[in-house]
């Protein structure tokens, strides 16, 4: 018995001994080797600040810089260190209010009375140079640098779009946001945001009890350095962009002008627009009340976000998927019956060609009426149901009632009426193509955006494909980040139905009797297509799509002017001055830019 206490007494001792040995060897690690908790424990005479990284530069395709970084401060406030002192001194210094002061320490004790956070944000350089010789008379405040957008030229706001202070739920669904942090809000600033705002470092300073840094903590072993964000060269061409904002001033509407090969915007306009730099610094949320509360709503983007019936620039692809499915040939012929619906007088329409030349409103309707209704079925009701669903699919592969793709976020798909659409309005089997008849020539159930207008020109250009249109052409050194950019997208329809609409388009241009005659260029083969589009609130819309040369195009474009009557008086000389600007890079028509600048038909109403 006495061997068995003394073999216990032995086992509790030898286990008393393996934990004070555990507690040394961890005692040990954590005084001598781990200095973590040290540094935890030095909290009060270290500082971890946070190093932003250079945000993305962005550059127009010839590689004229769109937006650059420019440095600023923010204040920062730890609440728990902060003294008696000065402060008027220290209000009149930094350009606040007494007020304010109190208002934003109270703010900053909420959040932590320990951890710091922005007391005021984005001091100018000359604001840092003042309060940095005084800084130490103010215990518990510091100054954190970090970069603000800055743009050399006051355009393509709607494009690069801005940025702003990160909300709450994006903290908590992105850990690497922190109060204060900033993000992309719109544009591409918006959709590449993960490439351009590269990665955040840390930076440990010793700071001593006035407040002054006394340099990096350990020789900087615990710093880690920011990550710059990745350059972005953007698609659009700055000198077209510049021209289109101009020529669009005093004007509500969209220019988009596409390269067809590739689908690279060249030109992306929504007027009226803003100054991107009205965004940017202390001054960014006055000014943001301004224009969300202006009423020609200047930050609404229209080129991809209004939606227009498209008038008779719809009649383009009306033709060609009649010539598809069979029911018109190049050659059919319709008289000008204007029993159903009205026209401007024009000479005898022979073709396909002629149709699409003076805009032919009955031949269309005639047209229209084809593909609905083909007797496939005795009722007519089922049979213009059948029309339709086919109809659907083949106007849906121009791009039209989808959203296209483009790299910036909230693209609408637009309005194209379906079989369930009419059965919601008029019940089910009871309506046929004198219901929606006026669809015939872009009015009625219709909505389209710009985009979708532009795109519809650079489907004609290229005979039937498109690729996605995009703003993006690399990113540091990868070409365009994502396949759909580079894959052709084919309509249902054969190619060699495009010609007869694409000589009717030069006929337009070109010949007498032709809709669009102030689109001529001398010396370039512009092929276009007019659009007055029926307002019932206000004078008409004007719209015109276009696409040159007539072989080998280098340039589609829509412009659509809110309010501005008939589309070959003001949309289609907008078109053919940024068309002459990019294939020639001058403009010779200076009385006609001119007149275009100098036109104005902003209404009291927005869209």
């Amino acid at each position: 018995m006495r061997n068995s206490q003394a073999k216990r007494q032995a086992q509790i001792a030898t286990m008393v001994v393996v934990v004070f040995v555990i507690f040394f060897i961890r005692l040990f690690y954590l005084q001598i080797i781990d200095t973590s908790s040290r540094i935890s424990a030095n909290n009060n005479a270290l500082r971890n600040v946070t190093q932003y990284p250079a945000r993305g530069l962005i550059y127009d395709r010839n590689g004229k810089l769109l937006v650059y970084n420019e440095a600023v401060y923010d204040l920062m406030v730890i609440p728990g260190q902060v003294k008696e002192m000065d402060t008027t001194e220290f209000c009149e210094l930094i350009g606040i209010s007494i007020e304010d002061f109190r208002k934003n320490l109270n703010k900053a004790r909420r959040h932590s009375r320990f951890a710091p956070s922005v007391f005021e944000k984005q001091l100018s350089k000359e604001t840092y140079g003042q309060l940095q010789e005084r800084l130490f008379k103010f215990r518990g405040f510091y100054v954190q640098p970090r970069n603000l957008r800055k743009y050399p030229k006051p355009v393509a706001a709607h494009v690069l779009g801005y940025i702003g202070e990160v909300d709450e739920k994006t903290i908590e669904n992105n850990p690497y946001y922190k109060s204060g942090d900033y993000i992309g809000m719109s544009g591409l600033e918006r959709f590449y945001e993960e490439y351009l705002r590269g990665k955040k470092g840390n930076k440990v300073l010793l700071v001593d009890v006035h407040n002054r840094e006394k340099g990096s903590f350990r020789n900087g072993l615990y710093d880690t350095a920011s990550v710059p964000g990745l350059s972005l060269q953007s698609t659009l061409d700055l000198d077209i962009q510049e021209l289109a904002e101009l020529l669009m001033q005093n004007k509500r509407g969209s220019v988009v002008a596409i390269e067809p090969a590739t689908g690279e915007i060249l030109a992306f306009v929504s007027s009226p627009g803003y100054d991107p730099n009205l965004l940017v610094g202390r001054v960014r949320s006055a000014n943001f009340r301004k224009l969300n509360n202006d009423p020609q709503k200047p930050l609404f983007n229209r080129a991809i976000q209004a939606e227009y019936p498209p008038g008779s620039t719809f009649k383009i692809p009306q033709g060609l998927i009649a010539m598809q499915q069979g029911v018109v040939t190049e050659h059919s012929s319709f008289s000008c019956d204007q029993s159903q619906v009205g026209c401007h007088p024009h000479p005898t329409v022979r073709h396909m060609r002629d149709a699409v030349k003076v805009s032919c409103n009955p031949y269309f309707v005639s047209t229209f009426r084809r593909i609905i209704q083909q007797n496939k079925d005795r009722n007519i009701f089922i049979d213009s149901r059948v029309g339709l669903e086919q109809w659907n699919k083949d106007i849906r592969s121009f791009g039209f009632g989808e959203r296209l793709g483009i790299d910036l976020p909230h693209c609408r798909p637009g309005l194209i009426p379906t079989v369930a659409y009419y059965d919601r309005i008029y019940g089910e089997n009871r309506w046929a193509f004198s219901n929606f008849r006026s669809v015939s020539i872009g009015q009625g159930e219709l909505g389209i955006i710009p985009l979708q207008m532009a795109n519809l020109a650079a489907i004609v250009a290229n005979r039937g494909y498109y690729i996605t249109p995009h703003l993006c052409r690399t990113l540091g050194d990868t070409l365009v980040p994502s396949r759909d950019f580079v894959e052709k997208r084919y309509t249902t329809v054969d190619p060699r139905h495009f010609e007869s609409v694409v000589w009717g388009m030069y006929d337009a241009v070109h010949e007498a009797g032709g809709t669009a005659r102030r689109a001529r260029i001398d010396g370039i083969i512009v092929c276009g297509k007019t659009g007055t589009v029926q307002n019932p609130h206000g004078k008409n819309h004007a719209t015109f799509i276009a696409f040159a040369p007539m072989d080998e195009p280098k340039i589609a474009i829509a412009v659509f002017i809110e309010n501005s009557g008939f589309g070959g008086t003001w949309a289609a000389p907008i078109a053919s001055l940024l068309i002459e600007k990019y294939l020639t890079r001058d403009v010779k028509r200076k009385e006609l830019m001119q007149e275009m600048i100098n036109a104005g038909f902003m209404t009291t109403k927005g869209h």
